[in-house]
């Protein structure tokens, strides 16, 4: 423990005991005394007097000396080496790593949990303080009284009796813990000299009675609610006319059940009760208890600590008196206390960080996204328009040139052309653009992405994704035009297609490494040398037998006949074997091509969209893995 200085007085600026014995709050100004000098009213009702009674003369009060004139060594908060400092780490994180995704109301009550933590850790970890709360007329007060052995607050017929927060504390060097609660030092007090002051099991307690929670008075409850939220402990005083009140169970005993552990549920007034009817009383509200999901701390088990008593009368008093002293000796009040509160702001951040199932990017939807792109770019298109190419071209080089003069014939267009009636077939108007089958992948890929997450993390996925889908369609629409994909001129705006993409021709700019023109293979030049041989015999055969018919050559009709008919059926035999044997290289021509744009258009769409939504992911996992830390030593079960 590190032992710091701590001046064990009232805050300043507060008058004291002295001149604010009534409790009104009107201190007078020699009271003031007191608090400047850093030194604790002893509680007395005689001193009280005193202190007036020489405020009125105008004189200062005499002051008794008391031990802790002296500025006390007070040890300050060290926490255990329990789960606690790791689970404050990994909330700070949490909160740190969700600013951007989170919006500030959500993440206010885990940064006040934070700050809260913080505050009492820098305070001293020898004292715990408990609350006594009750309704009006529960009976808080005169319990406050008992166990403090002295009539140090109000207790009356008047409602209500107490109006502040008063504090007692059996030991020096609690200032600091009562600076936070905000207790006036004029309303901090000892407890009388006898056994209740001396006992050793209460060294260290500090004793905080509060106005009534359903006072009639708003700063009254607003009080209440604010010690509350700062204390390690609290008593609840409850009468056998309003323990099952709505506004108590509904507003503090529900919305606290993850405190059970550091709290104690009194039955007062058993006195009022015949024979068996406490007994009866008590049982009913522990099943109240029960109901609010408070767990009690029954058969040694941790919980809520539930016991009937008469402060009145005295009847168990020595035995809450006995259970609070076990659980002051404890010292771990106030880690038991942070730790319910993380627990509690854990649980309301839970929607906000527990996704259904195990959303991310699947393979699957990578491919799907991929073939989206691909189908978009008109990956396909090209490998068939790139296959064609290399048919064009081998039947340019092998083919019959009366074949060829026929093909150029349709080539041009010309009404009744296959190529003309094919593009007539479906509309343009009919088609999905590229543009739309683009924003259709990206939209897919988000949603499966964000599927399962919570509202926050998905909407950051969306947004990931759709920002970094902006270009993306002109990205392409350059890919495709270098590929001359078919239609590849209006993916971008719509226009007409170009004449060679039209053509499903490429253009000269390579995609990917890949040529612009199909390779030859290497028989090529033996096929053009054995069509241009088939050729000759045709021209060789015909001219021959022209010779003869003009008189030119003798007749002789076989051989010549033969020489042409070998041409004639030789040269198509010739392009018939070279289309055979082209068919699997321009397949595979065509399949590199594709595959080359697809893997393209998967590059464009991986930098662009799907890089940026992993990395959301990642952020969700990251944060993910510090939620499960802040919740994995819950002592709540939250």
């Amino acid at each position: 423990m590190t032992a710091v200085t701590d001046q064990d007085n009232g805050n300043s600026g507060n008058s004291n005991g002295g001149g604010g014995g009534n409790g009104d709050g009107s201190g007078k100004a020699a009271g003031d005394t007191s608090g400047r000098d850093g030194r604790w009213d002893d509680g007395l009702i005689a001193r009280r007097a005193a202190a007036a009674d020489a405020d009125e003369a105008g004189e200062a009060a005499p002051r008794a000396p008391a031990e802790d004139d002296a500025e006390p060594q007070v040890e300050a908060y060290v926490p255990s080496g329990g789960p606690l400092p790791p689970r404050l780490d990994a909330l700070r994180e949490l909160v740190g790593l969700s600013r951007a995704r989170l919006d500030r109301d959500t993440l206010a009550e885990a940064g006040r949990v934070l700050d809260e933590a913080a505050a009492r850790q820098r305070l001293s970890s020898r004292h715990t303080v408990i609350a006594v709360a009750g309704a009006t007329g529960s009976g808080k007060s005169t319990l406050f009284n008992a166990l403090a052995g002295a009539p140090i607050s109000d207790t009356g017929l008047r409602r209500p009796t107490t109006s502040q927060p008063i504090a007692c504390s059996w030991t020096d060097g609690a200032a600091g813990l009562l600076d936070r609660l905000a207790v006036p030092g004029r309303l901090r007090r000892r407890p009388h000299p006898g056994p209740a002051a001396f006992d050793e099991a209460l060294q260290g307690l500090v004793l905080v009675d509060l106005p009534d929670h359903d006072s009639a008075a708003t700063e009254h409850r607003d009080q209440v609610d604010r010690v509350l939220a700062l204390v390690d402990a609290v008593i609840w005083v409850v009468d056998p006319e309003k323990y099952a009140d709505a506004a108590l169970h509904e507003r503090y005993l529900r919305p606290l059940a993850g405190h059970a552990e550091v709290t104690f549920v009194v039955l007062n007034q058993t006195d009022r009760l015949p024979g068996e009817a406490a007994d009866l009383v008590l049982d009913d509200l522990r099943r109240l208890l029960d109901e609010d999901g408070i767990a009690l701390g029954e058969h040694g088990e941790p919980g809520a600590t539930v016991t009937s008593l008469s402060a009145l009368t005295g009847d168990g008093v020595p035995e809450l008196r006995e259970m609070v002293g076990r659980f002051v000796q404890d010292r771990t009040a106030a880690t038991r206390r942070l730790s319910a509160d993380v627990d509690a702001a854990a649980a309301r951040l839970r929607p906000v960080y527990v996704a259904e199932g195990r959303p991310g990017l699947g393979e699957r939807a990578r491919e799907e996204f991929t073939d989206r792109l691909a189908e978009a770019v008109g990956a396909a298109a090209a490998g068939q328009a790139a296959e064609r190419e290399w048919r064009r071209n081998a039947g340019r080089a092998c083919g019959t040139p009366w074949l060829r003069l026929w093909r150029w014939y349709e080539n041009r267009g010309l009404p009744g052309s296959l190529d003309r009636m094919g593009q007539a077939l479906t509309p343009p108007e009919e088609e999905l653009t590229a543009r739309q089958r683009v924003e259709q992948a990206v939209r897919i890929v988000a949603d499966d992405a964000a599927d399962g997450l919570p509202g926050p993390w998905a909407q950051a996925v969306r947004e990931a994704a759709f920002n970094g889908a902006k270009g993306l369609s002109e990205a392409l629409d350059e890919l495709a035009v270098k590929a001359g994909a078919p239609g590849a001129s209006k993916r971008g705006g719509g226009t007409e297609a170009g004449q060679g993409a039209t053509a499903g021709v490429p253009l000269v700019a390579p995609i990917g490494g890949r040529p612009a023109k199909p390779p030859r293979p290497k028989w090529w030049p033996a096929a053009v040398l054995a069509q241009v041989s088939m050729t000759l015999l045709q021209i060789f055969g015909g001219l021959w037998l022209v010779g003869q018919i003009i008189g030119v050559l003798e007749p002789g009709l076989v051989t010549p006949a033969l020489i042409m008919l070998a041409g004639v059926v030789g040269g198509p035999l010739v392009e018939w074997s070279c289309a055979a044997a082209i068919r699997g290289p321009a397949r595979r021509y065509g399949q590199d091509a594709e595959r080359r744009l697809r893997e393209a258009a998967a590059g464009c769409g991986r930098a662009r969209v799907l890089d940026p939504v992993a990395a959301e992911l990642v952020r969700y996992r990251e944060v993910r893995e510090r939620y499960v830390t802040v919740t994995e030593f819950s002592t709540t079960g939250r």
